[in-house]
């Protein structure tokens, strides 16, 4: 009878001492189940979720299956957006340079020239354009700098100019966005389309044929390139400021949305300003003049804005002489 007393609180014993190895063990089990839903949710394409002990619920994202989305669109359909806009811009102009040439003032320059701009309107373009060129850059080489700039200068130059390059990118954003507001306010009078525009683009702008249609201070182009960039400049200004403050307007998704909108607005319209710079530079003669020195030659003016030019005119301006046949005293 002792005997199996004692064998009975033997058995009770070892069970006891085996409960904690036991409880180890669902324990164990408890992570395999977690892991299993965790599959599960991947598979609907469902975030997962972690448990953390901070106050912000943010930070329990494991893994947010849109995150691959929009890594397929940094990596694949920007780069393809952004090549064939800037690459087929490039090419474009290069075929009408070969066919069109550059286009020359009709019966040489006047000689006489007149005010286009002023100083103010100059300087808050030059702003615009250099912010611009800029966000460009470093736009670009977020995108393709990696494949493109990176085998050429090596890492350590690569990460310099990608360092700088975001600082600028994030600072110049807002000089860009002074500029393109007064921009809008200075010029938006004169950047009403109007019955004269659709006459100038059935023409073909002049550039198809021999015909110089008529136009007022801005032709129909100019006036896109006016609503391009402020409408566009205002879309990735707006969509660049929530990127540069990160949740502050919105979550983690709504930044991903934010960026590819940003980017590809950015890629469109830089394809536009190539077209715009080359016309106002080495693509038409005497088209720099009007924002390097504001003066524009008078047989200029009457060819591409004859409307504007009698409009001056009319208001008593004239159209100034060169220093060599004014008369003596006359400054």
């Amino acid at each position: 009878m002792k005997i199996r007393i004692l064998a009975l609180l033997a058995a009770l014993f070892i069970g006891a001492a085996g409960l904690p190895a036991l409880a180890q063990g669902t324990a164990q089990q408890a992570p395999s189940l977690a892991d299993e839903m965790a599959i599960q949710a991947l598979l609907r394409g469902e975030t997962v979720h972690g448990r953390i002990t901070i106050p912000d619920q943010r930070a329990a994202n494991l893994i947010q299956p849109q995150g691959r989305e929009w890594r397929e669109f940094h990596n694949v359909t920007l780069a393809w957006v952004g090549g064939i806009a800037v690459l087929g811009m490039l090419a474009i102009l290069v075929v009408f340079r070969l066919a069109k040439g550059r286009i020359p003032i009709e019966g040489g320059p006047s000689g006489r020239t007149i005010q286009r701009f002023n100083g103010f309107e100059r300087a808050n373009h030059w702003m615009v354009a250099s912010c611009f060129i800029i966000l460009a850059l470093s736009g670009l080489n977020l995108t393709f700098g990696r494949h493109v700039l990176l085998p050429v200068v090596g890492p350590e130059a690569f990460t310099a100019v990608s360092q700088w390059g975001k600082y600028a990118h994030n600072f110049l954003a807002f000089p860009f966005t002074l500029g393109l507001v007064l921009m809008l306010l200075v010029w938006i009078k004169d950047n009403i389309p109007n019955g004269t525009d659709i006459r100038w683009v059935k023409a073909g702008g002049g550039l198809i044929g021999n015909a110089h249609p008529d136009s007022g201070r801005f032709n129909a182009g100019q006036k896109g390139i006016f609503w391009i960039t402020v409408l566009g400049g205002a879309a990735v200004a707006v969509t660049g400021y929530m990127l540069v403050f990160p949740f502050f307007f919105t979550d983690i998704a709504g930044m991903q949305l934010s960026h590819m909108i940003h980017s590809i607005i950015a890629a469109l319209m830089i394809a536009v300003m190539l077209a715009h710079i080359y016309i106002g530079t080495v693509g038409m003669e005497g088209a720099i003049d009007a924002m390097s020195t504001g003066q524009v030659d008078l047989n200029w003016a009457k060819q591409h804005h004859n409307l504007w030019v009698e409009q001056e005119l009319a208001k008593g301006r004239t159209a100034t002489p060169p220093p060599a046949a004014r008369p003596a005293g006359a400054d």
